[in-house]
């Protein structure tokens, strides 16, 4: 980028100084300014420019910024100071030839030769990688061969007898070519910023995307022994709620019971009232234990008080129609009790009026204490567009805009699970 911002310099002072002299007529300094800008640097430069972007190595870049700082002081010193043939020069753009001595000529006559050759070997070393390269290869020979023909036909324009108005032409040819192949690549890389952030929670993504569920186990058997738990991250959470001993129907705990009678979910509801059926059947019915003591949840788990407890199934998997979302944020330094409470707010609205929202927790990561994760499991996706229109969702949705950098949807199929109620707070 140096390089190609001294030849791009070059080549305006280049122009600037080709106006001046159409207006006012050319004099030695003008023509000195013109031929070292235009004939000396721009080729120059643009060559080291071309090297610097293909080397893949040090020294080679070295041994071109070496090269050209070298032949650029010498050869200016050269130029600038040797008398010229003639001093009469008029408005008219001036041959270098023409006008130059024996050592700037052949100085001249040797520069454009090294650069017409090291701009041929860039040309052959771009479509080298790129024929078994990369997207980046492929945009380095879309530079080269942007930057290299206009080079060479600058130098031919400088060296030969060319009218004054192509020579012109050129140099705005060459300087348009730089800006050219300096903005082209901002298009299809401006957006790699982004995902860079993201890019480590996808990598960690598709770990526990290629683990094998679990085997079904008896109920009979003691459930298999945990593994090691490693340092928690992204794979260790989505592994933790879909990998499990035993399958569990969470949505049967959400159902009414079968009794009759109000039921809120709370142990402090005590018994059902005894039933008015005084038949045969129901009085060889087994009597469960009278929970006549206040519930406290810690004796008598709650769903004992509506249902004869039954055996948990040893098998079967859950429905193919449970909709689930995984959702990472990146969240502002400074933001994270604001948000927090936030989605506390919005679990709490869930947990009141979502019977169909089977899962939906936000934690936080203790490695990361800026990234936040929403995991959700819907009955079906139609639970989930249901969700997504209630109020606090959108709420949720809205006011969160101002405190997240980066979000990344993750959509889950759900192979194996066991989902239990989380432990509360009692006090």
């Amino acid at each position: 980028m140096i390089a190609w911002t001294v030849s791009a310099g070059a080549l305006c002072l280049s122009l600037v100084v080709i106006g001046i002299g159409h207006f006012l007529g050319f004099g030695p300094v003008t023509f000195r300014i013109y031929q070292v800008t235009g004939s000396l640097l721009a080729p120059l430069w643009l060559a080291v420019g071309l090297v610097q972007l293909l080397a893949d190595k040090v020294p080679p870049r070295f041994l071109a910024w070496l090269f050209g700082i070298a032949l650029t002081i010498v050869s200016g010193a050269i130029l600038f100071f040797d008398p010229l043939r003639s001093t009469d020069l008029g408005k008219t753009l001036p041959s270098g030839s023409a006008l130059w001595g024996l050592i700037p000529d052949y100085l001249l006559i040797g520069v454009h030769a090294i650069d017409v050759l090291v701009l041929l070997a860039c040309v052959v070393v771009a479509a080298l990688k790129w024929r078994s390269g990369d997207e980046y290869d492929t945009d380095n020979l879309h530079a080269v061969l942007v930057i290299a023909p206009s080079s060479v036909a600058l130098v031919g324009a400088m060296r030969f007898a060319v009218p004054p108005l192509f020579t012109t032409a050129l140099l705005a040819v060459a300087a348009a070519a730089i800006w050219y192949t300096v903005l082209r690549p901002l298009a299809p890389y401006e957006d790699d910023d982004e995902d860079e952030m993201e890019a480590p929670e996808e990598d960690r993504e598709r770990r526990p995307g290629r683990r094998a569920a679990p085997e079904p186990v008896p109920a009979a058997e003691p459930p298999p022994v945990a593994p090691p738990r490693r340092s928690p991250g992204l794979g260790d959470l989505v592994a933790e709620y879909r990998a499990g001993d035993q399958q569990v129907d969470y949505a049967a705990r959400m159902t009414g019971p079968p009794e009759s009678g109000p039921a809120t979910g709370y142990i402090m509801n005590g018994a059902p009232p005894p039933r008015m059926d005084t038949s045969p059947r129901m009085e060889a019915a087994p009597q469960r234990p009278d929970y006549s003591m206040p519930g406290t949840g810690v004796a008598y788990p709650g769903a004992e008080l509506f249902s004869p407890s039954q055996p948990q199934q040893a098998g079967g998997r859950p429905s193919p129609n449970i909709y689930g979302l995984l959702t990472v944020f990146t969240i502002m330094d400074g933001a994270g009790e604001a948000f927090d409470r936030l989605a506390e707010a919005t679990v709490e609205a869930v947990r009141r009026g979502e019977p169909d929202t089977l899962v939906y927790a936000c934690h936080a990561v203790k490695s990361a204490p800026l990234q936040r994760i929403v995991y959700e499991l819907y009955r079906d996706e139609v639970a989930y567009r249901d969700h997504q229109r209630q109020p606090h969702v959108e709420r949720f949705l809205n006011e969160r805009q101002a405190m997240v950098l980066a979000t990344n949807v993750i959509e889950l199929n759900v192979n194996a699970a066991k989902v239990v109620p989380l432990p509360t707070v009692m006090f």
